[in-house]
């Protein structure tokens, strides 16, 4: 498996808007999108690419998988470091996300401090 790519931040959200201002509050900390995505295999094929360091991940995503599918793949396959983000509080839904690698959970909306400071503990900053 090689490197990922220490500053390098994968946004995944099916809605544009969500992903577009995650994006200004990633690289408003200095770190680089290295692209985004709105669907789990869209998310898969880009962490295979780009090898991410941190994986900014919706739950849910449009098409037959969901973000959490998503991640488990994406941890398998490429080491990347998934960082759920989530409007859901829904028992079920965070019972998978724990089952999962997460890095850690996010709610929406979120702040720039909650952003920095979660990517700052995952990267060991």
């Amino acid at each position: 498996m090689s490197e990922l790519k220490d500053r390098c931040v994968a946004v995944v959200d099916d809605e544009y808007l969500i992903a577009a201002a995650l994006s200004v509050q990633v690289e408003g900390l200095g770190l680089t999108v290295c692209g985004t995505a709105a669907t789990a295999e869209e998310a898969i094929a880009l962490a295979r690419d780009q090898r991410p360091a941190v994986v900014l991940m919706d739950v849910r995503l449009g098409g037959d998988k969901d973000g959490v599918d998503a991640a488990l793949v994406i941890h398998a396959t490429v080491g990347s470091k998934v960082i759920f983000v989530t409007g859901s509080r829904e028992p079920a839904t965070l019972a998978r996300i724990e089952r999962d690698h997460a890095a850690a959970v996010l709610f929406k909306p979120i702040s720039d401090w909650q952003l920095r400071d979660a990517i700052e503990t995952v990267l060991g900053a």
